[in-house]
């Protein structure tokens, strides 16, 4: 993919709008497209200490730029998730007739997952030792049983989806395990080594994605520095240093160069920004 000039001009009206190679983005997905975005700031430990919820919206903004028809199966999957669980609940007896339609869009959705997690994993076990030494495994839970397609598992589990009103089985129920020592990482590490884990699983798939696609991603960096001692921090950085990707830092010192000397500098106070 050739490079691409994105901007995103404020409005006297109020609001932003956004603009590729001069003309105005047609909607949030042809713009994250365009200007893929990873952020790291001091509460991304929340990636491993909270539900799956996190770890569904990190797996999925890879799946999302290496599988160009990914962000369209999702929305039509989530769309007859919704008109199942309605009809669980008010017209129980329709609600089977959108078992087809979850069953094919949830198995494709599942598949394309696996298929980025998969070729993930090198790049996980290399970067999160080095950023910490711990082995934490990754695995990726489907969310339904590995035994059965979807389709059977929806099958298996009507009483209880009638019972309940909503759907129990599918890939929106899917989850990245994170576990040490058979435990899971939630339990045993403590708040700095779950933000270094957190980073590791940015920094994996930053990795990935220079590797199987054309695109740079740029990392965001929110106080990188914070809850990170000084041998931990001088590893951050060697390894933010190997992705070769545009890096902008946000820092409550006016005059940090942990990453080096940056091109430009902008001091924001009270919604406004100005270069320095």
């Amino acid at each position: 993919m050739p490079p691409q000039a994105v901007g995103v001009p404020g409005l006297r009206a109020g609001g932003t709008t956004a603009r590729i190679n001069g003309a105005t983005a047609g909607s949030l997905t042809e713009l994250s497209q365009a200007f893929p975005v990873q952020v790291i700031d001091p509460g991304i430990h929340k990636l491993v200490e909270e539900g799956g919820f996190r770890r569904r919206r990190w797996m999925d903004w890879a799946v999302f730029h290496v599988e160009p028809g990914f962000a369209d199966a999702w929305v039509r999957y989530t769309r007859a998730v919704k008109q199942r669980n309605a009809a669980l609940r008010h017209q129980p007896a329709q609600a089977a007739a959108w078992d087809p339609e979850v069953a094919r869009l949830g198995e494709h959705i599942a598949e394309s997952r696996r298929n980025m997690l998969d070729p993930l994993q090198p790049f996980w076990v290399q970067t999160v030792a080095s950023l910490c030494g711990l082995e934490v495994e990754l695995h990726y839970s489907r969310g339904w049983s590995q035994d059965l397609p979807l389709a059977q598992a929806l099958a298996d589990s009507r009483v209880r989806d009638h019972a309940k009103g909503q759907t129990h089985s599918g890939p929106h129920r899917a989850d990245v395990l994170l576990r040490m020592g058979g435990r899971p990482a939630r339990e045993v590490l403590s708040r700095g080594q779950q933000k270094l884990v957190a980073i590791a699983m940015t920094l994996a798939q930053i990795r990935l994605l220079q590797e199987r696609t054309a695109l740079a991603p740029t990392l965001l960096l929110d106080d990188p520095a914070a809850e990170l001692d000084g041998a931990h921090l001088l590893r951050f950085i060697e390894e933010v240093g190997r992705l070769n990707c545009q890096l902008v830092l946000t820092s409550l010192q006016p005059q940090s160069d942990l990453f080096g000397k940056p091109e430009r500098v902008f001091h924001v106070e009270h919604g406004g920004v100005e270069p320095v």
